[in-house]
């Protein structure tokens, strides 16, 4: 459960040390440097983008300092901190402790003074007491993240250990950090790594998966101050764009996978899978680079009592790695950019016995291919992507973390999700802790987009209302209709599996039905554009979308996203009309669903009506569909398809039989 921050008194309201002011002291010094702002109710903002949305008072802010623009732009003020990230990781299995040191240069671009920082320590959620969505079991329990030293511009500063805190601790400065300066920080650290695997954790006694090992510097943004929310394994990631520079030291026999390139991959590899880990770059065949056996037989690394394997990564929100001395390697590529004649790796590294890895990499390929090609139709941006047999079924920059299944086309259907996470949230640098529907509900869009060429529309079909819909829809709890707008740090299990998955990627699915393919692209890229390696906001995509638009489609945005409405359609009335019928439609749930009818004549002859969501632009209540026909209309039926009716019992209408009507 997440901790009550009001009750924590180094995070209070006007904290010198952290720099989170209240409201009042925010606008007070806002007033003061700008002279102009004797109130915060934005009159520059045109209604037409801003003012009938929903907005909370940070971001409103935010819009008032200008580092957010009504257009759906970053404002001529926008700034962003960063940090450069120099690590060394040590890993000796079957020893579970894992030891780390890192040199972290970050960037203040902010134009506020910070007394002090925010470090996060991901991995204390393993320690006994720690907030969590579920339980722990022994396995998952460990002593978390133990910091050895610490220091701060080369000065050795005490470790404060707040028994209060757990996934992030508060720091104060030996002296303040200004705006446009940066400060040097050095950790040594080490932690017991989790017998129990989840996003991370021990796959196997000697296959780790390293995710979240080491300190970082918290976010520190324009419009909520210091990311100061606990990870309780249920609300994801929000995290800066940082360069990383890390080695992870191994045993002999040991191969790892990670973020970013593998520097001198000369000096761990033998000569042999050295040649085939090189030809894998331009390769469409599926290469094995090693198998298990060959790594376990001493013909894969080199044969140093320690090897040092080095990636480097720039502009990228996070790393993670694996390292097994039993996994096979697999490894092809395939083309993301066809303007730049650029390739990107996809690797696999899975135990020989499971049956779906074997394909994984041509999976991968796929992905990346149509990604790239289709939706969102913007070149993979990385050098590749590794898919590591783990547990999590989680994505992680230029990595993914999936379980094996015996059903080679859910395997299929999990690793796209994965894959289509790089562009939200890490291309995009989105608050997922806070709107995870601007990352899951993207990779769940991309999910059925993919789904409907890999298996047919049909079947897609059924696949997304099965995994995405049906559990919302037919359950009339009060958790299931929350706002998809409500933040999510503040939700768990089924009220935030809805906001975050397939609720809102309905809403995207309806904004395309309603803008049509093209302009719905045209739109989506320039929300990518625009905020690509930036932190957006909600406001940021909706008013990129009405601006590219030229359209005000704040009403759609309100009844999709800030609404508890829900999908519940009924057929109200069918009259005769002047060349047809007129057929009334009532929206009981409220939200602007498209619909199709299904229209059976009297002759025998079918066909469909397609409504896009426009009908309830005027009236969202209620809304009149002429059907144009010389035929006599014997039944009609409302069919959603993906968007699945709440009370389907409503959605048939038969013609009076002549007896009846006489």
């Amino acid at each position: 459960m997440t901790i009550a921050y009001a009750a924590l008194p180094l995070v209070h309201a006007e904290d010198p040390y952290l720099m989170i002011p209240s409201p009042s002291s925010w606008t007070r010094s806002l007033a003061a440097r700008s002279g102009l702002l004797a109130c915060l109710a934005l009159p520059f903002l045109p209604a037409s983008t801003t003012h009938d949305l929903y907005m909370p008072r940070a971001v409103k802010r935010a819009y008032a300092k200008g580092t957010r623009s009504p257009d759906g732009r970053p404002g001529p003020n926008y700034w962003q901190n960063h940090g450069r990230y120099t690590m060394t990781v040590t890993a000796m299995p079957p020893d579970r402790t894992i030891r780390g040191s890192e040199q972290i240069t970050y960037m203040n671009e902010s134009p506020d003074t910070l007394r002090g920082l925010v470090i996060k320590l991901f991995l204390n959620i393993h320690r006994p007491g720690a907030p969590r969505a579920g339980g722990a079991s022994e396995d998952y329990l460990t002593a978390g993240v133990q910091i050895d030293s610490f220091a701060v511009n080369g000065q050795a500063v005490a470790w404060q250990k707040d028994p209060r805190f757990f996934t992030w601790q508060p720091v104060r400065l030996p002296a303040p950090l200004m705006p446009h300066d940066s400060v040097h920080l050095a950790f040594a650290w080490h932690y017991e790594i989790s017998r129990e695997a989840g996003r991370e954790g021990m796959l196997d006694s000697t296959t780790y998966y390293l995710a979240y090992f080491y300190p970082r510097v918290a976010v520190y943004d324009d419009y909520n101050g210091w990311d100061t929310m606990d990870f309780t394994d249920q609300q994801e990631f929000y995290s800066d764009f940082n360069d990383y520079d890390v080695t992870v030291r191994v045993p002999a026999n040991y191969v790892v996978w990670g973020t970013g390139t593998l520097n001198a991959p000369e000096t761990v590899l033998q000569p042999d899978p050295l040649q085939r880990f090189q030809r894998s770059f331009t390769s469409d065949e599926v290469i094995t680079v090693a198998t298990g056996a060959d790594v376990a037989a001493g013909k894969v690394t080199a044969q140093n009592p320690v090897n040092a394997w080095r990636f480097t990564a720039t502009n990228v929100p996070d790393v993670a790695f694996a390292l097994s001395n039993h996994y096979d390697w697999d490894a092809a590529s395939v083309m993301v950019d066809d303007a730049a004649h650029r390739r990107a790796s996809v690797q696999a590294a899975y135990n020989d016995t499971a049956a779906d890895f074997h394909h994984m990499v041509s999976f991968g390929r796929h992905a990346l291919d149509w990604l790239s090609h289709h939706w969102p139709g913007v070149p993979y941006p990385y050098e590749k992507t590794t898919i590591v047999q783990g547990s999590a079924d989680m994505e992680y920059p230029m990595m993914v973390n999936d379980g094996s299944t015996p059903d080679t086309t859910f395997s299929r259907f999990v690793a796209e999700h994965e894959i289509a996470h790089t562009y939200f949230p890490f291309y995009m640098g989105i608050n997922e802790t806070r709107y995870g529907f601007m990352d899951e509900g993207w990779a769940t869009t991309l999910e059925y987009l993919i789904n409907v060429d890999d298996m047919g529309a049909e079947r897609a079909t059924r696949f997304y209302q099965q995994f995405r819909v049906n559990g919302w829809i037919h359950d009339p709890s009060p958790l299931e209709d929350l706002p998809i707008i409500t933040p999510e740090d503040v939700l768990k299990n089924v009220a935030y599996g809805n906001n975050a998955y397939g609720k809102p990627s309905l809403g995207y699915l309806a904004m395309k039905d309603l803008l049509g393919d093209a302009l719905f692209k045209k739109c989506l890229h320039a929300y990518i554009e625009r905020w690509h390696g930036k932190h957006p906001t909600p406001w940021d995509f909706f008013n990129t979308f009405n601006n590219v638009a030229g359209r005000n489609l704040n009403w759609f945005w309100n009844n999709w996203y800030f609404s508890n409405n829900y999908i519940d359609l009924a057929v109200a009335r069918v009259t005769k009309a002047s060349g047809g019928y007129a057929v009334a439609i009532d929206n009981i749930g409220g939200m602007a669903a498209p619909v199709d009818l299904r229209l059976h004549y009297s002759d025998g002859s079918s066909e469909t009506v397609h409504e896009t969501p426009a009908i309830w632009a005027a009236d969202q209540a209620h809304a009149a569909v002429r059907v144009k026909t010389a035929k006599t209309l014997q039944s009609l039926e409302l069919d959603g398809g993906i968007f699945v009716d709440a009370d389907s019992t409503n959605n048939r209408w038969t013609a009076p039989s002549k007896a009846k009507a006489e």
